[in-house]
């Protein structure tokens, strides 16, 4: 039901097919213009290897009630630009960061969405800190997903938090305890702001 209600929201992508991941780069413009080009995933692997030089780790520590609100008006910016609900934009920033864009992972992924740096490269975020910026780049990588696995909301999510070439390999979310936890957290979320915005 989820995954059919978010591939209607989503539509069907317009990026290559699977085989040739391996052999193309991907790069949004700031107007979200996608362009495609030879060459190979700088960082190279899947999911979030400990980058070199990392930022120290942060765990999210802001628990002001207004946080909760605080990125709305970004994350509608976001899920208007990028054809994507505003509440599952919102489920994957909960489960990431908890809202604080100051979080930095032991694996390096950094702000609000948690962004690794090559993926906030390959998003053209030039300040990975700034909330509008790390929003923006996420929810570009999340439409970048959706397309590549037609819709699907499971994969898409998988991919977020293992790298879409981890799923590829596996057919599916991968046997990772982590992605799997993932997954589940980030619907549960989706589906709870969902209904608040029914209320």
């Amino acid at each position: 039901m989820v995954a059919a209600l978010l591939a209607a929201l989503l539509g069907t992508g317009a990026l290559g097919g699977r085989a040739a991941l391996g052999q193309i780069e991907r790069s949004v413009g700031a107007d979200g213009v996608i362009s495609i080009s030879g060459g190979r995933r700088k960082g190279g692997g899947d999911g979030r290897a400990k980058a070199e030089g990392a930022p120290a780790v942060h765990m999210p520590s802001d628990t002001s009630a207004d946080r909760l609100t605080r990125y709305d008006a970004y994350i509608r910016e976001a899920a208007t630009l990028y054809r994507l609900p505003a509440a599952y934009i919102r489920a994957v920033l909960q489960t990431e960061s908890n809202y604080d864009p100051r979080a930095v992972s032991p694996a390096g992924a950094i702000g609000l969405m948690q962004l690794m740096p090559f993926t906030a490269e390959r998003m053209l975020v030039e300040d990975i800190y700034d909330p509008r910026q790390n929003i923006l780049g996420g929810a570009r990588y999340l439409r970048i997903l959706a397309n590549q696995f037609n819709g699907d909301i499971h994969l898409t999510t998988a991919a977020y938090n293992a790298g879409e070439h981890a799923v590829i390999r596996y057919g599916g979310i991968p046997p990772y305890e982590e992605t799997q936890g993932y997954v589940v957290k980030v619907l549960e979320n989706y589906e709870r702001y969902r209904a608040d915005e029914n209320e």
